[in-house]
């Protein structure tokens, strides 16, 4: 059986380093190319020694249009700086793309689906199978219960992530709304620390920023006498190249379009 070439942007990065250990867990997919930022002093070296994984023979490149070529299939876990670069560049080389770097703008939107309409292309918050469940459960509880159900949404991450609250606390917030047939804000309010009574109808957020931890997220559907809480837990970032690895799989062969790790899993 042939394999499929795998293009990791990012590959310096922790979930880049992932990516490079993860990937021989899936006899589909073989590493092609590694991407990093130019003037990063991993540049040039061999990306298994750098993951832990021993030598690869696939050096660490700074040019995404040279790591394409060849490519059958890419994924981006670089920064949100990078990730539309990656999706134009991807687009002109006819490579899919799975990105799953968050804290992207409304600004980056228009690029993506305009790559969208020359590959396929999944944009996700979170990589993690059971994570993308937990997305669909939030979706049906929220449209089940009434909206006397106040909705408070906990996350908690490293004590390094730039971005808060985080890419898929919003998203389990959008799944939360879209249930309840609303917007969410586009820059929700923290009701964990916001003084006042809670407002009726908010989707809350509280955030915590510490120590190593992977990923906390919590669902919790307040009513009177009553709660329901939803809750997933990263231990090992694992998790999410796994998800990443399953998710450039699927999209082999697939038609040009914008896509969703709840495809993936047919949900």
């Amino acid at each position: 059986m042939s394999q499929a070439k795998v293009a990791i942007i990012g590959a310096t990065g922790r979930m880049g380093q992932a990516l490079t250990r993860a990937i021989a867990e899936f006899p589909g997919l073989v590493l092609h190319s590694a991407v990093t930022n130019p003037g990063h002093p991993e540049a040039g070296r061999d990306v298994g020694e750098l993951a832990g994984r021993g030598a690869l023979g696939v050096r660490i490149d700074t040019d995404v249009a040279n790591a394409l070529r060849g490519a059958d299939v890419a994924i981006d876990f670089s920064s949100a700086q990078v990730a539309v670069a990656t999706a134009v560049a991807c687009a002109q080389a006819r490579v899919p793309l799975l990105l799953g770097t968050t804290g992207l703008g409304e600004a980056a939107k228009a690029q993506l689906d305009a790559a969208a309409r020359q590959v396929p292309l999944i944009v996700a918050a979170n990589t993690s199978l059971a994570l993308n469940v937990l997305l669909s459960l939030v979706r049906q509880a929220a449209q089940a219960l009434p909206d006397t159900y106040d909705i408070e949404i906990f996350e908690a991450h490293h004590r390094h992530k730039v971005d808060a609250p985080s890419g898929t606390a919003l998203v389990l917030g959008q799944a939360a709304a879209a249930g309840r047939g609303v917007s969410l804000p586009a820059h929700p309010r923290p009701t964990g620390s916001a003084p006042g009574p809670r407002l009726a109808g908010d989707i809350g957020f509280s955030v915590v920023r510490g120590g190593d931890v992977v990923g906390e997220h919590e669902v919790r559907f307040l009513g009177a006498g009553e709660e329901l809480t939803l809750r997933h837990v990263a231990t090992d970032r694992t998790i999410f190249a796994r998800g990443a690895l399953t998710g450039a799989l699927w999209l082999l062969g697939k038609p040009p379009g914008r896509y969703t790790m709840a495809d993936v899993l047919s949900l």
